[in-house]
């Protein structure tokens, strides 16, 4: 299947209006803890990594390829959603795609990750940084957002996302991924002013794409800071919780925070914001729950890994976090971060049946 002809009932959206329906997402009417007919259930990184046709794509595009071609973009972050017949269609996309339009020269290496040309070390590095008007920046993706809108169903969601402003600040002072963020850290506490203007460049960067999103129909948007756990409390406060705010704080669609590895800044998270609170697999979800709150959702948390495993330990596991979140409005599930490569999608979908099977009875 070409990116001219998906064959997925795609046709162009009117520019920033979603569908007329009097249907709203499962996952957004889950998200604001209404009581709801099921769990909604979608998949962190499920648009690619274990797909056979995604493998064929990438044989030919590299991933900013697929990103900058609306078409081929919808079509891979439809994949999944035809295949799995998931809740939600999260969009075929990069944490580092906003920065491109402030002058970082970004490469996607295989296996690596994101590295930098030239990482951000000073003041003078900082200034030259622009905040890009995303229509201008990203027209791609936001089109992309109105395709995959268009072509799904009034009960599905379409979700946007960013990476946390720590997270990405940590790509482009390191240069690459980074376990020891030692010369994040060098930067935060040796140039405080370097890490503070930095931070507010991104957050105010992010804040206008989330925001660009969700007027392109982007129904919920995620923010992944998936490395925040290397942060202390007294840091996270400091250095992080200010900017993270204030991208949650710049759309007016359901919001979810995610962030993995960082089972002590659970109630931080919290407090920063977001409708719901994504959970990794190293605390049991009705522990994480009772301490982010249920004035929160909360969303997981099924280890990735489990997949690997035989069906009878993937049933165990799912049905424990399931039993775990009680029925209680406000629970989408998901994985404790994203689909590992070698998944059987073959299981992912006998997964989504599974949490549809044992909620619609649960959930009245």
């Amino acid at each position: 299947m070409g990116a001219a002809d998906l064959g997925t009932g795609i046709r162009r959206a009117g520019r920033g209006r979603k569908p007329l329906s009097t249907v709203e997402p499962l996952l957004v009417r889950a998200a604001r803890r209404e009581q709801v007919e099921r769990t909604p259930v979608w998949f962190m990184r499920q648009a690619g990594r274990s797909l056979p046709e995604y493998r064929e794509l990438r044989k030919r595009y590299g991933l900013f390829e697929i990103a900058r071609q609306p078409e081929l973009c919808a079509e891979v972050t439809l994949q999944p959603v035809q295949r799995h017949n998931v809740d939600a269609a999260v969009m075929f996309a990069d944490i580092m795609l906003p920065v491109l339009g402030m002058g970082v020269e970004v490469e996607l290496v295989e296996n690596v990750g994101p590295v930098i040309a030239a990482p951000i070390r000073t003041l003078a590095d900082v200034e030259r940084l622009v905040v890009p008007e995303p229509e201008e920046a990203v027209p791609w993706t936001l089109e992309s957002i109105r395709l995959v809108r268009d072509a799904l169903r009034p009960d599905q969601a379409v979700i946007g996302f960013a990476g946390g402003p720590f997270t990405v600040a940590g790509y482009l002072i390191e240069g690459k991924p980074s376990r020891d963020f030692k010369e994040t850290k060098a930067c935060m506490y040796s140039s405080p002013e370097v890490w503070h203007a930095l931070m507010d460049k991104l957050a105010d960067t992010f804040g206008r794409y989330l925001g660009a999103c969700a007027e392109a129909g982007a129904d919920v948007v995620q923010l992944f800071d998936s490395w925040v756990g290397a942060l202390s409390v007294g840091d996270y406060r400091e250095f992080a919780a200010p900017y993270s705010e204030r991208v949650l704080a710049a759309v007016d669609v359901a919001t979810i925070h995610f962030a993995t590895g960082d089972a002590h800044l659970l109630e931080e998270r919290a407090e920063v914001g977001g409708d719901v609170i994504g959970v990794d697999w190293r605390v049991p979800l009705d522990v994480a729950w009772e301490r982010v709150g249920h004035d929160r959702g909360i969303q997981g948390n099924l280890d990735g890994a489990a997949l690997l495993g035989p069906w009878e330990r993937v049933e165990r596991e799912a049905e424990d976090v399931l039993s775990r979140a009680a029925g209680r409005p406000g629970h989408i599930f998901n994985l404790g971060h994203g689909v590992v490569p070698e998944t059987d999608p073959d299981a992912l979908g006998r997964l989504v049946e599974l949490v549809r099977e044992k909620t619609s009875k649960a959930v009245a």
